[in-house]
């Protein structure tokens, strides 16, 4: 099933992306975070703290949790600190 998956960095970067893989998906929102992260002034120390507490249990969460969710038919959400991820089933 296809689905579409947005997220918001809060004050620093949102966007979207469309497929029928959640693997693809966290690899995504991995990559595309993680760039705005790194690109944010934030020490080194600080992103590796931010990736293990906000990044890595989301990319869990959309994995398991937004899986179901949308092969129910249904939206998921769900926020950790200032990232908010959203899956949406689209067929």
């Amino acid at each position: 099933m296809t689905f579409k998956m947005t997220w918001a960095l809060v004050a620093e970067h949102a966007d979207e992306w469309t497929g029928d893989s959640y693997r693809q998906a966290t690899m995504i929102l991995k990559e595309r975070v993680d760039a705005a992260v790194s690109a944010s002034g934030m020490n080194a120390e600080a992103q590796a703290h931010w990736r293990e507490t906000f990044l890595g249990p989301l990319r869990e969460s959309l994995f398991t949790e937004g899986r179901s969710a949308v092969e129910a038919g249904r939206d998921w959400s769900k926020a950790a600190g200032p990232l908010l991820v959203a899956l949406t089933p689209t067929s």
